[in-house]
């Protein structure tokens, strides 16, 4: 009976739902278990601790589920997730009626361009979490060897990569477990920003020559508009530029850790990494 591709995807499906909902139950519980269990529990709302959970919850069973039954495994891996994500949001929204019933983000959202549209946009989300998770990797082990071969600043990751949603008050069920995405989303998005605003002064201090795509970009990079050489000058130019703005420290030009006193932060503007 269990040779059967739908036994096989079902009992996949149950193992992963299981293995996220338990742990997601803990979660839950720590905050109740005194001082210990809320420092544990804050501890998990912010890197590295919170790669971890990211990485159990999103990545593992997409990556357990194949290695032990194939195809299937990954198919019956992304069926559990999505079965414990309906779950949870049910049993939270259950276990706080009034916050249910009052104004909400689906409520209005739905109102707006209709249930089924704005669940499906909802959903088609989640398919890039795994290219975040890439991202995110990316930012612990491969721009720290950057850090330590050409000296790019570092950075505190907690204090961008964190979540605090679950915080505010009335945000419960549906609208919690996908403010908590966008939560992790936009920190790792941001970090990923500062350092490739470090790699492009470093490596490439040159303004586009579409006056286009410098206006787009300004914003995320800001030294297109705070040193970069302009488009028509000359690599004699980039030379003196680089020479003269890589002098102990290597971020981007107009970052504020460029006041620093040998490579360090003059104040504690939480700017370097901590390990």
């Amino acid at each position: 009976m269990w040779d059967s591709p739908v036994m096989v995807l079902l009992m996949v499906a149950g193992t992963i739902c299981a293995a996220m909902l338990v742990p997601a139950g803990i979660l839950h519980l720590l905050p109740r278990l005194g001082r210990p269990g809320r420092a544990m529990s804050e501890a998990g709302c912010h890197a590295p601790l919170l790669d971890v959970w990211i990485t159990w919850f999103i990545i593992a069973p997409l990556i357990a589920g194949p290695i032990f039954v194939g195809w299937w495994g990954l198919l019956g891996a992304v069926i559990g997730q999505v079965a414990a994500v309906l779950i949870w949001t049910a049993v939270h929204e259950l276990s706080h009626r009034e916050a249910r019933r009052g104004p909400r983000i689906v409520k209005v959202i739905n109102q707006k361009v209709g249930a089924v549209r704005n669940i499906t946009a909802v959903w088609l989300t989640a398919i890039v979490v795994p290219l975040f998770w890439i991202v995110r990797m990316a930012q612990v082990f491969i721009y720290p060897l950057l850090t330590l071969l050409v000296g790019l600043p570092r950075y505190r990751h907690a204090e961008w990569v964190n979540v605090s949603r679950h915080k505010f008050s009335g945000l419960v069920g549906h609208d919690l477990i996908w403010c908590l995405y966008c939560d992790w989303m936009t920190g790792v998005w941001s970090l990923g920003s500062e350092m490739l605003r470090n790699v492009e002064s470093f490596w490439c201090p040159i303004r586009f020559d579409s006056e286009k795509k410098c206006e787009r970009c300004r914003q995320d990079f800001p030294d297109i508009d705070n040193g970069w050489v302009r488009a028509d000058g000359t690599m004699a130019e980039v030379a003196d530029l680089l020479d003269r703005m890589h002098d102990g420290h290597h971020g981007w030009f107009s970052h504020p850790t460029r006041l620093t006193v040998k490579c360090k932060p003059v104040d504690d503007g939480g700017d370097e990494q901590g390990a």
